[in-house]
């Protein structure tokens, strides 16, 4: 069974912002609910073939995987995977202007549990969802402010 979980989001702030904030790793840990730390494992700054390892915690499991980039078009959309662990999983972020300082960005999760993890499927795209949810409420929050105090 396989897990794929679309979110999206407006927020009220130019799409270069939203872009270059979303896109670089380093920000991961401010806006993402599940994320503890991320570590480069290739020099900065992004690009095609990028690697990053992530630290997380979800459904109380801490979780260490390593992400690679395979699509990046700055101010467009940013895909990258991993391959390791129980839960390959396809991550996409695309950005779209909807005015001069209005973005929609969008989340999406995809991948194939396999062994233990293949139980959990449904279970696990709700709390994916639910994640995904306030990760986007949050940056959404972190950079409305920014832009308020920058425009």
């Amino acid at each position: 069974m396989v897990v794929d979980v679309f979110t999206k989001t407006t927020i009220n702030c130019p799409l270069a912002i939203v872009s270059e904030y979303a896109a670089n790793p380093d920000h991961a840990p401010e806006w993402y609910v599940n994320i503890l730390s991320v570590e480069w494992q290739t020099p900065k700054p992004l690009t095609l073939g990028s690697k990053i390892a992530f630290k997380a915690n979800f459904l109380g499991r801490e979780l260490a995987y390593v992400y690679q980039i395979t699509q990046y078009v700055p101010g467009e959309i940013l895909i990258m995977r991993t391959a390791d662990g129980p839960f390959p999983m396809e991550t996409t972020y695309t950005w779209t202007a909807e005015e001069d300082n209005v973005t929609q960005m969008t989340l999406r999760n995809k991948g194939n549990p396999t062994g233990f993890s293949m139980l959990f499927t449904p279970f696990m795209s709700l709390m994916m969802k639910k994640a995904n949810r306030k990760d986007l409420e949050k940056i959404k929050s972190i950079l409305e402010k920014k832009s308020r105090i920058l425009y």
